[in-house]
């Protein structure tokens, strides 16, 4: 049995972790984390999220309940998820890690974090998505520089962070895979006389929009044809399911910084 806390308990992505987490005979809720002064701070959780009484109350203070655990799943924002990450360092407990938007010099941090503790960090959690990453690399290695490449990413209007971190580690698989450095050909916007398209780009661009949950396409535009790969996310349990396969997989692993190609098996 695997013991998790969801931090961000009551938000859009941890309320429905916190919610299916109860469908997994082999996974126990053992705890719940919201920010400091969040008004339902001592309530029981299960009626928050749908569930019914669960007898685990919402606390702001991770600390109190940590070794209760062998599991945090995160998804709330980059300090947050970073002190989160500093306390499961120190107290050697393993980590799934949805929060996007990191700096290098944050990434950085959480790789020295993961020489502690194993760490599942990933932007999409979806088996759709990641099936998607490892077939894109195949696609931009034997399509080259002939072909253009484009992505186009749109969320709901409440997403802080742009491009979104599916977006970024699709350009990155790409750039990889065509031997580009995506810091010197990433496009996030174009405006007026900007002269013709240069072959080496990789254009990235972000809508913003309504309550749309995730919808990614990579375009492929070639002379006389293109090829356009979509995915759209119609229900945010499909990310929260990843994680919580996420959190069986990295229980007992060594430490390490791991993905979810890792836990898929697609490596």
């Amino acid at each position: 049995m695997t013991r998790i806390i969801v931090t961000g308990a009551t938000g859009r992505m941890g309320s429905r972790i916190t919610a299916l987490s109860k469908d997994y005979h082999d996974l126990k809720l053992v705890g719940a984390i919201e920010r400091k002064g969040h008004d339902a701070i001592g309530k029981d959780i299960g009626p928050i999220v749908g569930i019914g009484e669960t007898n685990i109350k919402l606390t702001d203070r991770l600390e109190d309940i940590i070794d209760t655990c062998d599991v945090i799943i995160d998804f709330t924002s980059i300090n947050s998820t970073l002190q989160h990450a500093k306390l499961a360092s120190e107290r050697k407990k393993a980590m799934v890690i949805g929060t996007t938007g990191f700096s290098k010099e944050d990434m950085e941090l959480i790789k020295e974090f993961s020489k502690n503790i194993p760490i599942v960090l990933a932007p999409n959690m979806s088996v759709g998505v990641n099936l998607l990453l490892k077939v894109l690399q195949d696609i931009a290695r034997v399509l080259g520089d002939d072909y253009d490449i484009e992505i186009i990413e749109a969320h709901h209007r409440l997403k802080k962070d742009a491009p979104s971190g599916t977006a970024m580690k699709m350009a990155q698989v790409i750039a990889d895979a065509v031997n580009r450095d995506l810091d010197d050909v990433a496009v996030y916007a174009r405006k007026g006389l900007i002269g013709e398209r240069t072959k080496k780009e990789i254009g990235i661009q972000t809508v913003r929009a309504g309550d749309i949950v995730g919808e990614h396409t990579v375009l492929f535009g070639g002379l006389g044809e293109r090829i356009e790969i979509t995915h759209k996310a119609s229900s945010r349990d499909t990310f929260a399911r990843g994680a919580l396969k996420a959190a069986l997989w990295i229980s007992g692993r060594t430490s390490g910084l791991y993905d979810m190609q890792d836990v898929l098996g697609l490596k």
